[in-house]
């Protein structure tokens, strides 16, 4: 019988339980997929924790890859055998077997493997969404990107590279530098020695920047403000470090007259049509060798517990996947 974690209450990660799982018969609009590798995102801990709250008893995870097993009548994007890769609702990606809706997945090209795939959708997309959407970085400018050594961040410099765009990144430790560097950082800060905000305008000749991407949440938000020029974009899109305080917009938002926007995935990928686009235009930088992926580390499914543990305790310098 398959297996899944499941979480009946919130909490840290000893509430992750691994549970043997029934799995029927797709219905018209599903297939049933073997999962062969499963992304691990912060925003899992999210779901586990109770800051973004759920439906309990649920099943976790957003991201996975594998094959088709069997394909419910109505689809017809879709065959047995299939290599395909998702990272949307509904949760449940942390397991051996599911069914999910055939909308939300992509099929791999060739050159790309599971492990690739299952690293890319959602770190993938996310960056898409945040350079190509969000802000439309255009060669020749500099933007900020918090959590250079992460997973997003490690893509988003490489992709921010190829069309030409410079970033700086920070970092919470001296360790991480090397790691933001080697993914194409052109300056690395460490946000836990250096006031970042004087460092952005020390290398900006204080100017500031056009935009700041900040997946870290409370700790940097002010920070990333002070180093905005005026009319600048505030592209707040995680709480790595908490939830946000209260925006009080008269002292912070109108003084250089910012942008301030909280995007996430599901805004920006809100059909297949969108969705294939976003999925093609990454497996794309991969294939050519613009965005280059290296997994740091992979977990058994049944250690998931330990696997929130290192990810919140920010011992991963990279994508992590757990492996059925």
């Amino acid at each position: 019988m398959p297996k899944s974690i499941i979480i009946k209450k919130n909490g840290g990660p000893e509430v992750l339980e691994l549970q043997d799982i029934k799995i029927g018969s797709p219905g018209p609009n599903e297939i049933k997929v073997t999962n062969y590798a499963i992304g691990l995102n912060y925003i899992d801990t999210y779901h586990r924790s109770g800051l973004y709250p759920l439906k309990l008893p649920s099943g976790i995870g957003l991201e996975a890859a594998g094959k088709v097993e069997e394909v419910g009548t109505d689809v017809k994007e879709f065959n047995i055998g299939d290599n395909i890769a998702y990272a949307s609702v509904p949760l449940g990606a942390y397991s051996q077997q599911r069914i999910i809706p055939s909308k939300i997945a992509v099929k791999i090209p060739e050159g790309i493997s599971h492990k690739q795939a299952a690293t890319l959708m959602t770190k993938g997309l996310t960056t898409n969404y945040l350079i190509c959407k969000t802000y439309k970085l255009k060669a020749g400018e500099t933007v900020l990107f918090h959590a250079a050594a992460g997973g997003v961040g490690q893509i988003f410099a490489q992709w921010a590279n190829s069309i030409g765009a410079k970033v700086i990144g920070t970092v919470g430790s001296d360790e991480k530098i090397k790691v933001a560097q080697e993914n194409g950082y052109a300056h690395v800060i460490n946000y836990t020695k250096d006031d970042f905000s004087k460092k952005v305008m020390e290398i900006t000749n204080n100017e500031g920047v056009p935009a700041v991407f900040d997946g870290v949440g409370k700790n940097t938000f002010h920070g990333s403000l002070a180093c905005l020029k005026t009319r600048g974009m505030m592209v707040s899109f995680g709480n790595a470090s908490g939830p946000l305080d209260p925006v009080n917009v008269p002292k912070d938002i109108q003084p250089k007259g910012l942008y301030l926007t909280r995007p996430s995935i599901g805004q920006y990928f809100t059909n297949r049509k969108e969705l294939q686009a976003g999925a093609d235009a990454v497996f794309e930088k991969v294939k050519f060798g613009k965005i280059k992926i290296k997994i740091y580390k992979e977990y058994s499914l049944i250690d998931a517990k330990k696997a929130h543990e290192d990810l919140e305790a920010r011992k991963l310098t990279g994508p992590a996947l757990l492996i059925p």
